[in-house]
């Protein structure tokens, strides 16, 4: 298993799309799985989501926002190189069943994690109506991708320049109630959200007025992926729950997100501080293998 991105593709300001050589992860992948990497013998160990698995090719597609130093290095990778390790597929995969009609909403990168779930729920026989939002038209991933794997689709932008004007939370609430507060426009079944946890939160506040069965996937703090070292701990249902090995995925009603968001910022500072590193090291913002 080589590791060799074969594709690379900027979806985004910051945002690149990487196509791996790696054909027993792709043999053994479903959606709402991840995998671990850690780019070089130095370098930290981050997860990101399996966006799509190829098991013809033996292939997977990773997305990934330049953000951190890890994240930065990784933008700065060509095709023909190859990343150090490559560990998974790992967490439990998402539960695809005939639900009726669903409702897929994602947010920034979290749209990436979603495809492969929105795919699989539409092959399913599923109505799935998708909500994606992004800050503005030139944040946006995924579209078209996302629009195949819809039977709807709704663009929500938060300053207006493309599609609908704010966030997907409120768009969602839009389509349940009429705007004169009556009868539901929209009867979902379930509603699979994916994204900031912030929009996750929101998108639980919405959901829970119409008792639609909410589904959310959490990318916590995450060093080793097999439960070993407890970075990924988050509260659900008052239970302390793994997200790498538990999860991702869980009933969003039962997730603590306040006490998800204080730790996702407990290594700001730190993370900040690599950032700087980084950049001083590398001005031009990219860290080669060779």
């Amino acid at each position: 298993m080589s590791n060799k991105i074969i594709r690379k593709e900027k979806l985004a300001e910051n945002i690149f799309s990487f196509t791996l050589d790696a054909p027993q992860i792709a043999k053994n992948s479903n959606p709402g799985q991840f995998v671990i990497i850690r780019i070089n013998e130095t370098g930290e160990r981050i997860p990101l989501t399996i966006a799509e698995a190829d098991k013809a090719d033996g292939t997977i597609r990773i997305i990934s926002m330049s953000i951190g130093k890890t994240t930065m290095f990784l933008s700065g990778l060509n095709i023909g190189d190859a990343i150090k390790d490559l560990l998974g597929p790992l967490g439990q995969k998402s539960r695809i069943d005939k639900f009726g009609s669903v409702v897929c909403i994602g947010g920034g990168v979290g749209i990436a994690p979603l495809l492969p779930i929105t795919k699989a729920l539409k092959e399913k026989g599923n109505d799935t109506v998708s909500i994606i939002g992004a800050r503005d038209k030139d944040s946006l991933i995924l579209e078209k991708e996302m629009s195949l794997a819809s039977n709807e689709i709704h663009i929500c932008t938060d300053d207006g320049s493309k599609g609908y004007k704010g966030f997907v939370s409120k768009r969602l609430s839009e389509l349940i109630t009429k705007k004169d507060g009556k009868d539901p426009c929209y009867k979902f079944d379930r509603a699979i959200a994916i994204g900031p946890p912030i929009m996750m939160k929101a998108v639980c506040d919405v959901t829970a007025k119409f008792n639609i069965k909410t589904i959310v996937s959490l990318n916590s703090v995450m060093i080793d992926g097999t439960g070993m070292c407890g970075t990924c701990r988050v509260e659900v249902g008052g239970q302390t729950k793994f997200a790498c090995v538990d999860g991702p995925e869980f009933d969003g009603f039962l997730v603590n997100f306040d006490l998800l968001i204080a730790r996702q910022n407990y290594y700001l500072k730190e993370e900040r501080e690599a950032v700087e590193y980084f950049t001083k090291e590398h001005p031009d913002g990219k860290c080669r293998l060779h």
